[in-house]
């Protein structure tokens, strides 16, 4: 059971960096709001707004739209009327813009004495803002600096909005009041996921708290909506009609990651898993907001160290190897979820009980039953120093020297040809010196890499402890290192470079 200053360790280490100011939100022309947000900078939004229809066409408005609203996406349920013509006016209301409109226009300027206070006023034709706004006021030319003067415009110049609006044209088979519901795909959302991990080295136990974060840089807001959040890349066009694919690049690690085969139990849409908010939430623009998903305590967890080398690598120096934390999602001994991609952030108490930040690692969508293996950062103690002791020729015939072919030319009975050819191989033998200055022992794990060539026929004739080929590239040993002791791995390679 966690206990209460735990849990308020965890809930604070992972809010504060997303704290965000209380906005007051003006009034809203929304109705029944529910959003739809995907990890990859899209949401859909569904808006219910009661609204009374004349018989015929008329032109509607839809206040508060997202300003990032894709038109194209827009469909329109409303009973016993449809969509004759739409249009997204998304040129909003700014000063620059204003001034823009105003070219040509008559207005007012109010200019005001320093000493005395008095307002004096006239009027001026606006001829050109352009880096500078120009005016015409009787007789003279002048140029506004910041405008040098209060502007005041008879009215709002055709074509600004205050808010993003959606103006629809509709034809409905009756008049009266009904339900219109407005649904479109919306840039400017997203959504991640955060974990809070406190590791217990010494009892092999780790508690997790995940929030997810979500973003709105809409350009609006949305009040009181109902939020659902999709885990997961959906399909998009982009500009140069190619797929876009949100696969992270994959990278080396250590070994230990494998995804899971278990099901989580949460709903799902196709291949996506869904992570309902509960109840309703205010979704402000230009805000952070963070809410709990999972909360485990107690879950198995171990330490472990990982050193890759490149092919021929070779220090003058030892290098710290990773530190890596190795625990599972499955139901069984794990945290008994499937996590969506985001930060782990993992803490570790001192000697006075204070949780301390080690590292952090990213994760991807990691479905529940998986083994995760996770760099937190570099060992202090524990180092290992790689050297090329020996490259040296070695004759073909220790290998192979002739290869037999079965050929058919043209359609004419296959024949056998012999090639007798000299092959260049080296023998490269690597020493892996592993230092260990904790006051336990330690296990390695080290990683010769760079072994994968077109050829296909490398071997390894000799080896101080028994590795494991993890793949074409890459062979693996577990090094065991006593304390405050070290180990020597050595290792022979026959490669064709």
């Amino acid at each position: 059971m966690r206990t209460s200053t735990q849990a308020a360790l965890l809930c604070a280490a992972a809010i504060l960096p997303f704290a965000a100011q209380a906005q007051i939100l003006p009034t809203s022309a929304q109705g029944d709001v529910a959003i739809t947000i995907y990890n990859n900078d899209l949401a859909l939004v569904q808006d219910t707004r009661t609204m009374t229809l004349p018989k015929g066409r008329s032109r509607q408005e839809f206040p508060d739209v997202s300003a990032n609203i894709r038109p194209e996406t827009v469909t329109l349920s409303a009973g016993g009327a449809g969509i004759v013509e739409q249009n997204f006016d998304y040129d909003l209301l700014t000063p620059d813009k204003l001034m823009d409109k105003a070219v040509g226009q008559t207005v007012t300027l109010v200019r005001t004495n320093p000493a005395t206070g008095a307002e004096t006023r006239e009027s001026a034709t606006i001829l050109a803002n352009n880096g500078g706004t120009i005016v015409r006021v009787g007789d003279r030319i002048e140029v506004l600096g910041g405008y040098g003067a209060r502007v005041v415009f008879p009215s709002l110049p055709a074509g600004l909005r205050a808010r993003p609006t959606l103006s629809v044209t509709l034809d409905a088979d009756a008049g009266g009041a009904r339900p219109v519901t407005l649904n479109y795909l919306s840039r400017g959302f997203g959504w991640s996921a955060d974990y809070v991990a406190l590791f217990d080295d010494a009892a092999g136990k780790i508690d997790v708290q995940g929030w997810i974060t979500l973003n709105n840089n809409s350009g609006t807001a949305f009040p009181d909506a109902k939020v659902l959040l999709v885990a997961g890349a959906v399909g998009q066009q982009d500009d140069n009609n190619g797929y876009q694919s949100a696969r992270p690049r994959m990278m080396r690690g250590p070994s230990g990651n494998s995804p899971g085969t278990e099901t989580a139990n949460r709903e799902t849409l196709g291949d996506f898993y869904l992570y309902p908010i509960a109840g309703r939430t205010t979704v402000a623009n230009a805000q952070q907001k963070q809410v709990s998903f999972l909360d485990v305590a107690g879950a198995p967890a171990s330490k472990g160290y990982y050193f890759r080398n490149d092919w021929l690598g070779s220090r003058d120096e030892a290098a710290s190897v990773d530190s890596v934390l190795r625990f599972s999602s499955s139901r069984s001994g794990g945290l008994g979820d499937a996590l969506p991609a985001g930060t782990v952030r993992v803490y570790m108490r001192d000697a006075r009980g204070a949780p301390q930040f080690i590292g952090e690692n990213r994760i991807g969508h990691t479905p529940m039953g998986s083994s995760l293996a996770l760099k937190t950062g570099e060992a202090f103690d524990v180092k290992v120093q790689p050297t090329v002791q020996k490259r040296e020729r070695i004759m073909s015939d220790e290998w192979a020297r002739t290869a037999r072919y079965r050929i058919s030319v043209d359609g004419k009975p296959p024949r056998e040809v012999t090639i007798d050819e000299t092959k260049e191989f080296w023998r490269t033998t690597m020493t892996y010196k592993v230092t260990n200055a904790k006051p336990t022992p330690v296990t390695v794990e080290v990683v010769q890499a760079g072994l994968d060539t077109w050829w296909g026929d490398n071997r390894v004739p000799s080896e101080s402890i028994k590795g494991t080929q993890r793949s074409a590239d890459e062979r693996t040993w577990q090094v065991p290192v006593p304390a405050n002791g070290e180990t020597t791995l050595t290792v022979q390679f026959d490669t064709r470079y």
